[in-house]
């Protein structure tokens, strides 16, 4: 098979040489019987197998090493078997989470360039309909019915690769370029974050070691990039019936039922996808009694989401939060018990949400706020002892660059001192006397006044703790030349009919009981925040900033 042991893929083949008849994944199949839907399992045996056949067979048809390719599919045993067999080839998969909107994903493709295109039919027909990546895709492959785009299908690449007698997959070096992946873009346009092989690898030891992950253990993963590091891990995936682009809009049930079959012990979820489960389980008295540790990230996780899910869980059972960013993953963890017993009470009164301490291997540095590039490091940069500043890391798992977006890369990179890279997260926060970083919100949602400087989630907190408050957003508006701070309330269903002067006085009288939030004084309703559709967590504030320019106050 070859490729090197530097290749991300190579991981994926050593489990298929230790365990090989262990199995990879569970899949649904099929419409749903007595109840209940139908899984099938593929072996790591059958899923390696399938990745160096098509690793092969996309080499005979020239989507060989370093050619970009777009990568559109849904999670299955063939997404997992196309992924692995372009890293394995040395291809660079461009992933783009389609749900971020027909035209954001048609810049991310042309910034990318992609010479080639590998998508479900759905995909290719938005492809041809928008012209997505028109001028420099030259090779397709169909995964499903190939219409009348011509091409190759997926089966046809597979044949290739069984005629490929003798095919060896290209050595790869530790800084090759492995993969561009687009962030969500919630803080402005999506940015394609280049990972090479190294960085997928020290991602795939610090996970492993962070979060004690031993092989063999059952994941219950409803994010489709978080699901490609199972089969690294030697875990075994079981994929959820559900709408991955939907996490908000699950069915409970699409969770719950194949945690209980399979004895499910991981399970990762965002925080609205966590909060949809345990308001729907909670009152039922639902349990998942095999789930000895559930992630969540994409957004910090509020603490009655965290109260709530907990009480599914088995007692020895842990909530992590792991803190990190598309470019740089992990950073810093934290479990649910320390936040509940230690840090949930000091968020709620504006401290921050606690992210834990850095992982083990990755340096955080905490450096004065700056809208400017940094080129090059300086102990200068760092703020005084618990003061909030710009959080920075450094570490193997940090990606270098964006793909086409020099200026970019220069707001957001800076250069150490013996030629690493270090990672502006473009988030605020502080570290405590234990070492724990506690997150503040994005540098670009702070709101600058006259009286001086907000941040978002210290403020935000003291009134998410109001019983109708489902969440709670600061942005700022612009009158007569003055910024005003202004915050934004989304309710609870419940809470949808109550009259509005009245709970603005309530919201007023929590504000003036915390030095930092005395001054706030306009609350706007808003029916629904529009949040990021990967994770349908992180709320677009540039969007209810507009939104509150435009009201009354």
């Amino acid at each position: 098979m070859d490729g090197g042991g530097t290749n991300i893929a190579s991981a994926l083949f050593r489990m298929a040489e230790q365990r090989p008849d262990a199995t990879a994944i569970y899949y649904p199949r099929g419409p749903r019987s007595a109840g209940r839907d139908r899984y099938e399992s593929l072996t790591y045996r059958a899923l390696a197998a399938d990745a160096q056949r098509i690793g092969a067979g996309l080499a005979s048809i020239g989507i060989g090493r370093g050619t970009r390719c777009a990568l559109m599919v849904k999670p299955s045993p063939d997404f997992f078997a196309l992924s692995f067999g372009l890293f394995h080839a040395g291809v660079v998969p461009v992933m783009v989470d389609p749900g971020i909107g027909i035209k954001s994903v048609g810049a991310c493709l042309a910034e990318a360039k992609p010479e080639a295109f590998i998508g479900i039919p759905q995909a290719h027909l938005a492809r041809l309909l928008f012209g997505w990546a028109r001028e420099t895709v030259k090779t397709t492959v169909t995964v499903g019915a190939r219409l009348g785009w011509g091409g190759h299908s997926l089966e046809q690449v597979r044949r290739a690769g069984d005629a490929a007698a003798g095919w060896h997959a290209p050595d790869v070096e530790e800084d090759d370029v492995a993969a561009i992946l687009f962030t969500s873009g919630s803080t402005g346009i999506p940015k394609g974050a280049v990972y090479t092989h190294g960085n997928f690898a020290a991602q795939v030891r610090l996970l492993k070691e962070a979060l004690r992950i031993e092989p063999g253990e059952l994941d219950l993963p409803t994010f489709p990039l978080f699901a490609l590091f199972d089969p690294a891990l030697g875990m075994t995936t079981v994929i959820p019936k559900m709408d991955f682009a939907k996490p908000a809009q699950v069915d409970p049930r699409e969770v719950l039922e194949p945690v209980r079959l399979f004895g499910v012990r991981t399970m990762f979820g965002s925080p609205a996808l966590l909060d949809r489960v345990g308001r729907y389980a909670e009152p039922l008295g639902e349990k998942m009694p095999s789930l000895r540790r559930v992630i969540s990230a994409g957004a910090p996780v509020p603490t009655p989401v965290i109260e709530r899910f907990a009480k599914l869980l088995d007692p020895e059972a842990r909530i992590v939060t792991p803190y990190g960013a598309t470019e740089s993953l992990p950073v810093a963890i934290i479990a649910h018990d320390e936040i509940l017993r230690d840090t949930a009470a000091r968020t709620a009164a504006g401290a921050g949400v606690c992210v834990g301490r850095p992982v083990e291997g990755v340096r955080v540095e905490i450096i004065t706020i700056s809208d400017e590039p940094i080129a090059d490091w300086s102990d200068a940069l760092r703020v005084e002892g618990e003061a909030i500043g710009e959080l920075v890391v450094g570490g193997p798992n940090v990606t270098r660059s964006y793909f086409g977006r020099e200026a970019a890369t220069k707001l957001a990179k800076i250069r150490g001192a013996h030629g690493e890279t270090l990672h502006r997260m473009g988030d605020l926060g502080w570290r405590d006397a234990e070492g724990r970083l506690w997150f503040c919100g994005r540098k670009s949602h702070r709101v600058i006044t006259q009286r001086g400087t907000l941040f978002t989630d210290p403020c935000e907190a003291p009134f998410n703790t109001h019983a109708d408050v489902r969440r709670s957003a600061l942005v700022g508006v612009t009158r007569d030349g003055e910024t005003r701070p202004v915050i934004c309330i989304e309710l609870e269903p419940h809470a949808k009919q109550r009259d509005v002067s009245t709970l603005r006085a309530e919201l007023r009288a929590i504000a003036v009981a915390h030095a930092h939030t005395r001054d706030l004084e306009t609350f706007l309703v808003h029916p629904s925040f529009p949040v990021d559709i990967r994770h349908n967590s992180k709320i677009f504030r540039e969007k209810l900033a507009v939104w509150a320019q435009a009201q009354r106050l």
